[in-house]
């Protein structure tokens, strides 16, 4: 089959960005290609919900830049001449269509960055990288602006980025007074309050389902296919923020740490999926949010802008910027050697202790959980328990739809196991079940008492907080955030009473 065409640019899963330079002008030299492919299915189990989206997701940007003129070759996970592989599939459109050069967008995964890397001495062909155009910090800015200093605290690149682009400003000086309003945001939900429903999509993925299932990718949790609700293009990733901007936005900051027996996304955006796949930009967005507080800050507090735009500008910048200054040391770091497997209860929701059932199931049927059930709920009993963070990373990789490497092992790895050691936290983030009582109602109806420590009803979260304290002491006991629970924990009178329920809890782990 002849074919003029001599460039390929290649596409990957998470880079559907509509905006990207590549396309703002028609040429029939350049070809783009698309693959659905088992290597990446494959490399964690994942959500089948989060399979089929981004498959979804890329026959609709596909489809697209057809529909603008643009040449396109996509590979689907059940086409005969399918390799499964990037290297071997680009041998082969290589030879089909003459290829004399290729382009790619940087990956944000290490793993990837290695792989093409590596192709690029091994395919014979020239292979050119270009930036992927989306993110607000260059992969370095974060390791350049630490440089020398002795901390890599959050808050202050943060505050470096706000005012670098003049976000959420009133010329040098941060919109309100403050730049952090996080003291403002920890509020439990009201009884009787009932936010407004989730924006859900109804799609009919059957047949991409279908192929998924044919091609025996091994997959978790649930989905409909006849009512996929998540967003599939850049026009519906924008409905989703628009709702989020009328409807959810008011009270964002106020509840966005809060737990709920019966609201499963609160006032969430739930655009982490879009905004990872690149559907959504995260410039578009900071614009956005805040010509919206701004033009209506009658009914809407500077608190609830503040909270949404730390998640974007700061958190998701920040941890990229670890990731990319750390790797690939960071995905073996074990600080607090934990080493125990992860409890079947993670793939099957089924457990006593009501916290965990309820964000276990939550993420199981929709391939989502806030970051408080992630960080506080699973991250913080996984941390007590001493899961192996190996066996954590994958899990979290695996089940979240937004859940990408760069984003995903420096929150777990980092901020929720302490793994790193304090790399990105600068102390462990776990509690007791106090915790789990002060954000939401899960105690009110678990089988565990949360007052008490003690007993085949005491709360598993209560022993072991004070386990993990007492077997990590070498480790913590210097870091000034934690002095005082370690003064709290040389003063209790029933140390082994607790240690041994402790060791009861771990010893049956599988039947909590």
């Amino acid at each position: 089959m002849k074919s003029k065409h001599t460039k390929l640019r290649l596409i990957l899963g998470d880079q559907l960005n509509a905006d990207h330079s590549w396309f703002k002008e028609l040429n029939a030299d350049n070809l783009y290609v698309l693959m659905e492919i088992r290597s990446e299915t494959d490399y964690v189990k994942h959500h089948i919900q989060k399979v089929v989206g981004i498959f979804t997701a890329m026959r609709q940007f596909a489809e697209q830049l057809q529909n603008a003129g643009h040449k396109v070759v996509y590979l689907k996970i059940s086409d005969s001449i399918n390799k499964q592989d990037f290297g071997e599939n680009l041998r082969f459109l290589i030879n089909r269509f003459k290829i004399k050069e290729i382009e790619i967008q940087e990956p944000d995964e290490y793993r990837l960055q290695v792989y093409f890397l590596n192709l690029k001495s091994t395919l014979n062909k020239n292979i050119h990288f270009f930036d992927s155009e989306h993110f607000i910090t260059k992969k370095t800015e974060l390791k350049e602006f630490f440089a020398g200093k002795k901390q890599t605290l959050m808050e202050s690149f943060y505050r470096h980025l706000r005012n670098k682009h003049q976000v959420l400003m009133d010329g040098e000086n941060p919109a309100g007074g403050k730049w952090n309003y996080d003291a403002y945001n920890r509020k439990k939900l009201p009884k009787k309050h009932t936010p407004p429903p989730p924006l859900l999509f109804e799609h009919n993925v059957e047949q991409v389902y279908k192929e998924v299932l044919e091609q025996n990718v091994k997959t978790l949790g649930e989905i409909d296919p006849r009512r996929f609700s998540w967003p599939i293009n850049k026009q519906e990733s924008i409905q989703l923020f628009d709702y989020f901007l009328e409807y959810l936005l008011p009270h964002f900051g106020d509840y966005q740490d809060a737990l709920s027996e019966e609201f499963w996304s609160i006032y969430h955006s739930r655009i982490s999926f879009s905004l990872n796949l690149k559907m959504l930009s995260p410039k578009w967005i900071l614009k956005r949010i805040e010509s919206h507080w701004r033009n209506n800050q009658d009914t809407i507090d500077i608190s609830q802008a503040e909270g949404f735009i730390r998640q974007i500008l700061g958190w998701r910048e920040f941890m990229r910027g670890i990731y990319w200054r750390e790797m690939p040391q960071y995905e073996s770091l074990n600080h607090l050697s934990a080493q125990r497997k992860l409890p079947r209860y993670f793939w099957t929701g089924k457990t006593k202790m009501q916290c965990l059932k309820r964000a276990i199931n939550q993420s199981l049927k929709h391939g989502y959980a806030h970051h408080i059930q992630r960080l506080m709920v699973t991250g913080n009993f996984c941390a007590l328990a001493g899961i192996n963070p190996d066996e954590v990373d994958d899990w979290y990789l695996g089940i979240y739809m937004d859940a990408f490497q760069w984003v995903e092992i420096t929150n777990t790895r980092g901020m929720s196991q302490y793994a790193d050691g304090g790399i990105v936290g600068t102390k462990p983030y776990v509690s007791s079940a106090s915790y789990m009582h002060k954000m939401g109602d899960h105690c009110v109806n678990c089988q565990y008492d949360r007052k008490i420590k003690i007993g085949d009803k005491a709360c598993p979260f209560n022993s072991l907080y004070w386990h993990f304290i007492n077997r990590n002491q070498d480790k913590l006991q210097n870091n000034p955030r934690m002095g005082m629970m370690y003064k709290v924990w040389n003063k209790m009178e029933n140390q082994e009473d607790i240690l041994n329920q402790a060791e009861l809890h771990l010893k049956n782990i599988e039947s909590l």
